[in-house]
């Protein structure tokens, strides 16, 4: 099976051995500054060809030259024990301490070395016996230079946990140099160079790639400093489950150890932050993923000004809007987010706002889905009061909503943490429900608690509320937002719903401690 990985590289130029790292991935907000830019102050490349599409490249060697003496190698060196989050490739021969003490490469299977090092001598790399003293940990991964006075980008997983970070160019120019900040959702930092020398540098690209566009990709994959590779777009807008951001996805070989490193376009402006491959092996199959240009130029503004960026919150668990939910709320169309919780103590709390409600707008901007509006409550500073849109159940409502700062922990932000509910306990009285395809009966409390909700019975095999994944034992809370306490409750809502013209019915089911929406659609008469 394919997995997602990041692409820094934790290996020495000495031993190759690569390093995978779990990356964060998010978002941005304000728009930056332009740079002029030293390193485009050359010669356009003039090796190209005149076609119906525009001027293609004969070669890119006029392009590298210009682009890579901004680019830079970054290394990570972590204290004796070793602070960074180290996670060696699955399925690997060798392990980090292997026995007789040896510390052995993370090689492929099918690199030509990799035998040569499993039959080394139990005590290679030991001779004084005994338990190995712990010695620093060394991480690489890939930057470029974003201004004269040596700002650097990088990904945050490249440096995270670092003790010390040294940046070096193709020509072996080493320096120092320190973290400005960094941003774990989008997976950007941001370096500073400890050296009063002007440095070439580059620029980000002004106007999105597009799917097709030729693309050059500058790093350091596996040590090996100033690799390039060429390759195109392959998409755009990828979900890589990362967080609510798009993605570039492109075929330039990219492998650990480019994480950071710029993909650029002909003419030299990067459009991108490599971060990201798809490999089933941890290699290069032609599927890397880069964080585009706008999206790492919004964040490195605040970075560069404050050392961290701050972004709106509104406090609430979301889901897509399917057609299903769409019919029950009285939507056109399958668009806007579905808030199934409320976090407790959050910005949404202390508004009208609650659970069933269909986000449709912030601030008059549609909302397509529920990636799309955790982007756009992103984008607004902390403390701004915004007018959400919200389809109720057939009826749109304005509700004003003071947002708050997203939280530095991202599993503070997206775990709700609403009130406890009891578990609810059936009893044997049963009434059938024909229109939802299944059978429901109350529910009784445990000693000292209240009993809420309906429980299901039965699930009719074949029916939509089956294939929705409801069962027996789920307990229905709500119907068509309105809470129920028996079945004649879930009768009349769903009565309701008809008379209101709705093709499903939308209901709020607890499955376990999991609280979410549901919309079952509803017999024909």
């Amino acid at each position: 099976m394919l997995k997602l990985a990041p692409v820094k590289s934790g290996a020495s130029r000495r031993t190759l051995a690569g390093v995978a790292v779990a990356a964060t991935l998010g978002g941005a907000l304000v728009a930056a500054p332009q740079f002029s830019v030293l390193a485009q102050q050359r010669t356009d490349a003039a090796q190209t060809i005149q076609t119906p599409f525009g001027r293609a490249p004969l070669s890119f060697a006029d392009i590298v030259e210009k682009v890579k003496p901004a680019v830079v190698s970054v290394n990570v060196t972590n204290d004796g024990g070793g602070t960074a989050r180290r996670l060696p490739r699955q399925g690997a021969p060798n392990t980090p301490n292997a026995p007789g003490g040896r510390v052995l490469p993370d090689l492929p299977d099918d690199h030509p070395l990799n035998e040569f090092f499993r039959n080394l001598p139990r005590d290679f790399g030991n001779r004084g016996g005994g338990t190995p003293t712990p010695r620093p940990s060394l991480a690489q991964g890939s930057g470029f230079v974003i201004s004269p006075d040596g700002y650097v980008v990088t990904n945050n997983h490249v440096i995270d946990g670092a003790g010390k970070i040294t940046v070096s160019f193709d020509r072996d120019n080493k320096f120092d140099a320190d973290l400005v900040g960094s941003d774990p959702r989008t997976d950007v930092a941001l370096l500073k160079i400890k050296s009063d020398k002007k440095f070439e540098y580059v620029r980000f690209a002004t106007k999105d790639a597009r799917v097709g566009d030729w693309v050059i990709a500058v790093g350091n994959p596996f040590g090996l400093g100033g690799t390039v590779t060429a390759g195109i777009v392959s998409a755009s807008g990828r979900d890589i489950g990362s967080g609510p951001y798009d993605y570039l996805q492109i075929d330039a070989a990219v492998n650990r150890g480019n994480s950071g490193g710029p993909t650029f376009n002909l003419e030299g402006e990067v459009i991108g932050v490599n971060t990201a491959i798809y490999s089933p092996s941890g290699g290069n199959v032609g599927i890397a993923f880069a964080i585009p240009a706008k999206t790492a130029d919004e964040v490195i503004t605040q970075l560069r000004s404050k050392g961290s960026v701050s972004r709106g919150w509104l406090g609430v668990k979301i889901e897509n809007v399917n057609e299903d939910m769409a019919a029950s709320l009285g939507l056109q169309q399958a668009r806007g987010a579905l808030v199934n919780e409320v976090t407790a103590g959050g910005p949404a709390a202390a508004s009208q706002l609650r659970a069933g409600d269909a986000i449709v707008s912030v601030d008059g901007t549609a909302i397509r889905d529920s990636r799309d509006l955790a982007r756009k409550v992103a984008e607004f500073a902390p403390g701004t009061t915004v007018r959400i849109e919200v389809m109720r159940y057939g009826k749109s409502e304005i509700v004003p909503v003071k947002l708050g700062t997203f939280p530095a922990n991202p599993d503070l932000a997206a775990n709700a943490q609403p009130a406890p509910q009891p578990q609810a306990l059936p009893t044997p009285t049963v009434t059938e429900l024909d229109q939802l395809g299944l059978s429901v009966t109350q529910v009784s409390a445990k000693p000292g608690e209240t009993a809420e909700g309906v429980a299901i019975s039965d699930v009719k095999s074949g029916s939509d509320a089956a294939g929705k994944g409801l069962k027996s034992g789920d307990v229905i809370l709500e119907v068509q937002g309105q809470k129920v306490a028996n079945a004649t409750e879930v009768e009349a809502g769903v009565k309701k719903a008809k008379s209101d013209g709705r093709k499903a019915v939308l209901l709020r089911v607890k499955s376990g401690d999991v609280l979410r929406f549901v919309a079952v659609q509803l017999k024909a008469s």
